[in-house]
C-alpha cells in the first residue's frame, strides 16, 4: 500500500493511496487512534472514489460515527487506466441499446464480469487498510447502490468480515444466488420509477436476500433521484449494526 497524500480538513483525515495500482481514498477522524468500524463504499457507474455523493456520505460516517471509510476506483473508472475489454463491451452495449435492446440485461451481464475482478480487489483493500493502526480489524460495513450494488452483492456474499450492508438501485436476476448467501442485516433502496432497473427485478432481489433483518426503502422518482434523507438512514443503520 503506497501512500500518495495525507491531508486533514475540518476534523477529517484523507489519505489517498495506491494498492497494486488500485487507486483508493481512506477517510478517518483527524486524530484517530486504535480500532474502529470500517465502511467500504462502492461508487456508481461513470463515477469514482471521490465522487461528491461518496464524499458527502463518507464524511458523515467519519464525523457522526467516528468510523473509517474507504473507497477505490473500480476498473475503467476514475484514475484507473482504460481497460480495452471493458471499454469495448460498454461501446457495444450502447450500440445495442440504441438498436432497441433492453438495457437492464446488458448492465447485469457487464456488472457480473466486472465483479469477478473487483471482489478479490476489495478484499485485498480491506486487508491493507485494516493493518493500519488507526483503523484496525474492527467490524466492516458495505455501502453501494447502482453499480455499487451490482458489485456489492457478490462482495458481501463472499466476505465474512462484512456485518451489515446498504444496497440498492439494482435488481439483476444474476445476483440472486449471491443474495441468497447474504445473512447480515441489509437496508435495500428502490426508486419506484427507476428507468434503468425494472421495479419487479428490484423487489425480487430484495426477496432473494437470506437476511432475517432486512428492510426495503422505496422512494418515488427515477434512478438518480435518491432522496437525501436516505443518507441519514444509512448513517443510523450502520451506527446500530457496527457499534
Amino acid at each position: 500500500m503506497r501512500l500518495m497524500s495525507d491531508t486533514c480538513s475540518e476534523g477529517i483525515r484523507e489519505q489517498l493511496f495506491s494498492l497494486d495500482d488500485i487507486p483508493g481514498a481512506l477517510w478517518t477522524p483527524e486524530h484517530a487512534a486504535g480500532t474502529r468500524p470500517l465502511i467500504l463504499m462502492g461508487h456508481g457507474g461513470g463515477r469514482h472514489k471521490k465522487d461528491p455523493d461518496i464524499l458527502v456520505l463518507a464524511h458523515r460516517f467519519v464525523t457522526a460515527c467516528d468510523f473509517a471509510v474507504v473507497a477505490v476506483d473500480v476498473p475503467n473508472h476514475g484514475d484507473r487506466p482504460v481497460d480495452p475489454t471493458y471499454d469495448r463491451i460498454a461501446t457495444e452495449n450502447q450500440a445495442r441499446v440504441e438498436a432497441g435492446e433492453e438495457l437492464a440485461p446488458l448492465i447485469a451481464d457487464f456488472q457480473a464480469l466486472v465483479a469477478r475482478q473487483t471482489v478479490p480487489e476489495w478484499q485485498a483493500v480491506l486487508d491493507a487498510v485494516q493493518r493500519l493502526a488507526h483503523v484496525g480489524s474492527g467490524p466492516v460495513g458495505y455501502w453501494g447502490v447502482s453499480l455499487g450494488c451490482g458489485l456489492g452483492v457478490p462482495f458481501v456474499a463472499a466476505e465474512p468480515r462484512v456485518r451489515a450492508a446498504v444496497l440498492g438501485l439494482g435488481g439483476a436476476p444474476t445476483l440472486h444466488a449471491a443474495a441468497a448467501r447474504i445473512t447480515v442485516p441489509v437496508e435495500f433502496l428502490v426508486q419506484w420509477d427507476d428507468e434503468r432497473v425494472p421495479r419487479e427485478e428490484s423487489l425480487a432481489l430484495f426477496d432473494a436476500f437470506a437476511s432475517t433483518d432486512k428492510s426495503l426503502h422505496a422512494n418515488p422518482g427515477k434512478h438518480g433521484d435518491l432522496p437525501g434523507w436516505e443518507l441519514d438512514s444509512s448513517v443510523e443503520f450502520f451506527a446500530r449494526h457496527l457499534r
